[in-house]
């Protein structure tokens, strides 16, 4: 089972050179390691090139995004998998192995995902997988929790998050790989949605265990360029995605959603940056519909079983984190 692991890398300082470390120590080794850095500025990548002899740098010319760099990557790749992981995810040792087992134990799923730890106190998780909630609001599941014992069994997910995360390299193909569009927060959970509409399933895998900083080079929780992707880009997402009937049930959810997060973060005092992010998201739905077509077109998962898929609990997070990957 071949594997290539993808780090898109953009200003990741220190973070970058102990995320190669922990990979050189993989107990699975990977057949090649990608690195992608968007026109980073700081330095980060003085001195990698003696951290691991299988590792190839792709330079850009400046900053493409995180769905951007992936793609670059994939496209660069032979191998059966490849496993994403940011600068600031540090994995255990047998992260790769776990993750890899469990591709071997299920064939029918395409997506895997971590049980993601915060850096900074590893009783807390960080993530387990993402959700997909029927308003078209995802997040991270148990995000800021004590993690319990239910947290390490595995389950299906409705995608990984793509700081860490194992995906069969011709599904990722097939489905056209990253929406660039999006440049970087929630495009991993609309390439999930991607795969479960083309009929592909996602696991969680609670043994492959990385170490999760988050928010090492977006400079903060709340800051207006999070705030703008990550309110700009769910839009996309639903409008691109959300499979015939479903769409138009759950649009009055979806734009009541929409209304709320704009109120939140005006008395926030960033008004003036969700509102371009909105009016953006509006600005890009005729491209997103023409992106729509293709994909409704090729769609093997019936309504039923993306219902099944969606979450519709009533109580959701009143401010959850904003969903994203990299950056």
């Amino acid at each position: 089972m071949s594997i290539t692991v993808i780090i898109v890398n953009w200003n990741g300082g220190t973070l970058l050179a102990e995320c190669l470390r922990r990979l050189d120590a993989q107990t699975v080794q990977p057949a090649r390691v990608l690195v992608v850095d968007n026109a980073s500025s700081d330095g980060s990548l003085t001195g990698i090139g003696e951290l691991m002899e299988n590792m190839t740098v792709l330079q850009m010319h400046a900053n493409t995004g995180f769905a951007a760099g992936n793609n670059g990557a994939l496209a660069d790749c032979d191998t059966e998998f490849v496993a994403l992981l940011n600068p600031d995810a540090f994995p255990e040792p047998d992260w790769l192995e776990h993750l890899l087992g469990a591709a071997r134990a299920h064939p029918e799923v395409a997506a895997f995902g971590s049980r993601q730890l915060c850096q900074n106190n590893p009783e807390v998780l960080d993530g387990i997988g993402d959700v997909y909630h029927m308003s078209g609001l995802s997040w991270r599941e148990r995000y800021g929790f004590q993690q319990q014992a239910h947290d390490l069994v595995p389950r299906e997910i409705f995608s990984p998050c793509a700081a860490a995360a194992l995906y069969r390299r011709q599904a990722l193909m097939d489905t056209g790989g990253f929406d660039e569009d999006f440049f970087c927060y929630q495009e991993d959970v609309d390439l999930g949605f991607r795969l479960r509409l083309a009929g592909h399933k996602a696991m969680y895998v609670p043994d492959a265990v990385v170490h999760h900083a988050g928010y090492a080079s977006s400079g903060g929780h709340w800051n207006d360029s999070v705030v703008y992707h990550g309110f700009r880009n769910p839009v996309w997402v639903f409008a691109k995605n959300m499979p015939g009937a479903l769409f138009w049930l759950l649009l009055p959810l979806h734009i009541a959603l929409n209304l709320a997060t704009i109120f939140l973060f005006t008395i926030r005092g960033q008004g003036g940056v969700i509102l371009k992010a909105k009016k953006d998201a509006l600005a890009g739905l005729p491209r997103m519909w023409r992106k729509r077509r293709v994909i409704q077109a090729n769609r093997t998962a019936s309504i039923g079983e993306i219902w099944k898929a969606l979450d519709k609990r009533i109580s959701i997070p009143v401010q959850p984190h904003v969903k994203r990957s990299g950056y």
